[in-house]
């Protein structure tokens, strides 16, 4: 009789900039490699409530430009980095939402069959753009921390704010540098996140599997690797 296998969540978190996009292509073929079935997911697209629509509002209300920011071709985004308080308000509200959401999604991806679900972003990346500094605010993200799906390893890819905005310009460097420590203070406050500190891409890839090597042992799976495909 063969036992079924946990279904293992992975969440990437971090920097726009900070290699998020490369880890993760690293590490589902490592992970196809030792025949693991994979299901990759991401944060915004397929999570967070109404993206279409908050994103047409702050293009709209607050003049953020389209698109992504590329070396030699910034992008001036106007979205998150807006601090007033009336959106600092509503960020919790949706941010709730959205952990709502989370909770199904994830279940809905585990139950496609998948042996390792991939987040590209996870709810960490809301919680680290609330003023943390607020009891208010600490006792919010550590209710919504309790109610979402916790990973199995939740990465934090700490990245150098100057070289994160060299490689995908769209937010001014002051901001990126409180980013950066909020994304820290983040992960002071919740525990459990595993941080990939500045380092050059092929030591980055090492830390990453090295750290989900500890949690799941790069075992072989029972079936040919594949990414699982969403249901028709």
């Amino acid at each position: 009789m063969t036992t079924k296998r946990k279904t293992l969540l992975i969440s990437f978190s971090g920097l726009d900039g900070s290699g998020k996009s490369t880890q993760i292509t690293n590490l589902v073929r490592a992970l196809h490699a030792s025949g693991y079935r994979t299901k990759q997911l991401a944060f915004w697209d397929n999570v967070v409530v109404g993206s279409r629509y908050r994103e047409g509002f702050v293009h709209k209300a607050y003049k953020s430009q389209k698109g992504i920011g590329a070396p030699g071709k910034p992008v001036e985004r106007r979205d998150k980095n807006v601090r007033r308080w009336y959106l600092t308000l509503a960020r919790h509200l949706l941010y709730f939402l959205d952990a709502v959401h989370l909770r199904f999604v994830v279940g809905s991806a585990r139950r496609t069959g998948a042996d390792v679900v991939i987040l590209d972003r996870y709810i960490y990346d809301e919680l680290a753009n609330l003023p943390l500094s607020s009891s208010f605010t600490r006792a919010f993200v550590r209710f919504v921390n309790a109610w979402v799906p916790k990973p199995d390893v939740a990465y934090l890819l700490d990245a150098d704010p100057e070289a994160a905005r060299a490689r995908k310009p769209e937010y001014p460097v002051d901001f990126m540098r409180e980013c950066r420590r909020s994304y820290k203070n983040l992960a002071m406050l919740l525990g459990g996140i595993t941080i990939i500190p500045p380092l050059e891409l092929e030591a980055a890839k090492t830390a990453v599997l090295r750290a989900f090597e500890r949690k799941a042992s790069l075992r072989p799976a029972a079936q040919p690797a594949s990414e699982v495909q969403p249901a028709a």
